[in-house]
């Protein structure tokens, strides 16, 4: 009876992690929204956001594969496993060793990007071979400043894991709201050339241009990092100047890491190759695929990440403490929510929200056609990426990681031969969509192998998943036809003459949503026992 009550209480701390990283996350990305908004009626669809979008790639992979989503994936099961047994002075000095190594690393990478930035942005296998020589001198520049950034994020990502495996999600999830407001400062204070007016108050504006932007990511980062400071105290963190490669805890953090690193370099080499494709098309499908990412990233980081980050140390607990039934509960749960929620929102964020880009951005006719066009291929693989969040945490809290490698090598695979298929006859939108595909499928086969091989038969014909696809199945068959449904009903109140398109886009979304959501109640009320 005490397991049982345990248990359960676990399950609603989960729910409310979950709900607090929903409100957080939300406020980002509306404020991220806000900070693309006044970039892109600044800079519209051109050459010079091309370039600043291409220069800050490279960096922020460098960023994700050192101390970003690679770290936090292998750090925060181990440490949380310690902070479990032994403590939390025990847990900072695992921190303080990975971290230290890990800097080390991040800063040596910094430093030959730097040196050889030029050939990794001409080459015919870099970054951006398709632009103009003028082009890819601002690219190599901007790179450049980036990669200030990058050092900065390097240690902010750190404290981000040390953080959550503390079980402390408040402070990591407001930084990228900090993040955002030091971006929002540079795009209307450093990079404007006339001052942005408020009522009767004029800013400051020092004329920067593109580099305006860039500081504005430096300063972003900073702020980043130091909205998370007062929480490491309240945790009782303690630095210490050590590397301890002999220390278990440490060898198992860094066997995770390993593949952990190439799954992110998979993953982030994708960006790679498709910005290589579209610098070969014509002006702004650069940047149209990373506003209809950025769109698409929405939802995704609402359902996917939000899950994801909040179940992942307790997934870690209970492989810790032996407690199956609990683990597979979780990602049960987890995987119906993700899958009902991303439907609904792909669906009538395809269908309802042109009119709201259009009006945000001040896109031309042609230019809104290409960004919907674009997000409309994102939004196809919305449900794939969330479930891909939650099967890569589900093995890195086994501390296995070699099969989301494997996984994401075959994305790569994928990626390649899709975007040569697709992009010269489709353009962006043909870009976004190989995005779908190739994550849709890594997705889908994390999940059978989750459900253990000898299943593979019994899923087929439809009778188990995770010891519980009749709920699963159920889910989907409310969830697909529902969504069709709420897109529909969207199309219809956006059809309606005589009525703004705005307004119109803004109550057919409504109604779909309230439609949807009706639909789905079974998985909204999971989501509040969750």
């Amino acid at each position: 009876m005490e397991r049982k009550t345990k248990r359960t209480l676990n399950l609603s701390n989960l729910s409310k992690t979950s709900l607090l990283l929903f409100i957080c996350f939300g406020i980002d990305k509306c404020v991220a929204v806000l900070r693309q908004m006044i970039i892109g009626r600044q800079f519209g669809l051109s050459v010079e956001l091309d370039v600043f979008n291409i220069a800050n790639n490279l960096p922020d992979m460098l960023f994700t594969l050192i101390s970003g989503g690679a770290l936090s994936m292998a750090l925060i099961p181990v440490m949380s496993d310690i902070i479990n047994k032994d403590g939390k002075k025990a847990g900072w000095k695992l921190f303080s060793s990975v971290a230290n190594l890990s800097f080390l690393c991040a800063a040596g990478l910094a430093i030959l990007t730097a040196i050889f930035a030029k050939p990794l942005v001409v080459s015919e296998i870099g970054i951006a071979p398709g632009f103009t020589p003028e082009q890819q001198s601002s690219v190599i520049h901007l790179m450049r400043m980036n990669l200030i950034a990058m050092l900065i994020f390097a240690l902010s990502g750190y404290v981000v894991g040390g953080l959550q495996a503390n079980r402390h999600f408040l402070m990591p999830a407001l930084a990228p709201i900090f993040y955002n407001i030091g971006q929002i400062f540079g795009a209307v204070v450093l990079s404007p050339s006339e001052p942005y007016r408020i009522g009767p108050l004029s800013l400051p504006c020092f004329g920067m241009g593109i580099d305006g932007l860039v500081w504005g990511v430096i300063i972003g980062a900073a702020a980043h990092l130091l909205i998370q400071v007062p929480a490491l105290f309240r945790h009782n963190f303690r630095w210490f100047p050590m590397i301890a490669l002999h220390d278990p805890s440490v060898l198992r953090v860094l066997r995770v890491l390993g593949p952990r690193i190439l799954s992110v370099f998979f993953i982030q080499l994708i960006f790679i190759i498709r910005d290589n494709y579209a610098s070969r098309l014509a002006s702004g499908a650069v940047t149209a695929l990373s506003y209809g990412y950025m769109f698409q990233q929405l939802p995704e980081t609402l359902i996917g990440t939000a899950i994801g980050t909040a179940i992942l140390p307790s997934l870690s607990l209970y492989i810790s403490n032996e407690d199956a039934k609990s683990y597979r509960e979780v990602i049960e749960k987890a995987c119906r929510i993700a899958l009902a929620l991303s439907l609904g929102a792909a669906a009538i964020m395809a269908v309802g929200l042109g009119p709201l880009i259009g009006a945000f951005f001040a896109f031309d006719e042609t230019q809104n056609l290409l960004m919907m066009r674009t997000l409309q291929g994102f939004l196809v693989g919305l449900a794939g990426h969330c479930l891909l969040e939650i099967a890569n945490r589900a093995f890195y809290a086994q501390e296995q990681a070699l099969v989301p490698l494997l996984g994401t090598i075959l994305n790569v695979i994928i990626y390649i031969i899709s975007g040569f298929l697709l992009f010269q006859k489709l353009g962006a939108p043909g870009l976004s969509l190989t995005d779908s595909i190739a994550f849709t499928v890594q997705a889908i086969l994390l999940l059978l192998v989750l459900a253990k091989p000898e299943r593979f038969l019994q899923l087929l014909k439809g009778k188990t998943f995770l010891s519980a696809v009749t709920d699963l199945r159920k889910t989907l068959l409310r969830s697909i036809p529902g969504a069709a449904a709420a897109g529909g009903i969207c199309f219809a109140v956006m059809s309606i003459p005589n009525i703004n398109n705005l307004v119109k886009s803004i109550l057919g979304m409504t109604a779909a949503l309230f439609f949807y959501g009706f639909i789905i109640l079974p998985e909204i009320k999971l989501l509040r026992r969750f």
